[in-house]
């Protein structure tokens, strides 16, 4: 898999903006990727170096609308750690 193919999308909460400025950035990733792939894309898409790579696979909730039960769709979620002093230029707006 291209790196573009693995990181889907990053994750913009107040969370995950409270922790871009300790160098931790989170990415909605496909679901067949591990680990080692995670930090190939990133340190191949931003020109950084990840130190470490958590994968979290989040579950899926019971949603209704009107009269129509279902469930929002599982998906993962990569947490990444860069290296010391190291940010991703594009979240920080330059």
């Amino acid at each position: 898999m291209r790196p573009d193919q693995i990181i889907i999308e990053p994750i913009l909460t107040e969370k995950s903006n409270g922790q871009r400025e300790e160098g931790v950035y989170t990415f909605r990733v496909d679901a067949r990727a591990n680990k080692i792939l995670v930090k190939e894309a990133v340190k191949g898409l931003f020109n950084v170096h990840p130190v470490d790579c958590r994968i979290v696979n989040v579950k899926s909730k019971p949603k209704r609308q009107r009269y129509k039960i279902g469930r929002t769709a599982t998906w993962k979620k990569a947490i990444v750690t860069l290296a010391e002093g190291e940010k991703i230029s594009v979240f920080e707006g330059a």
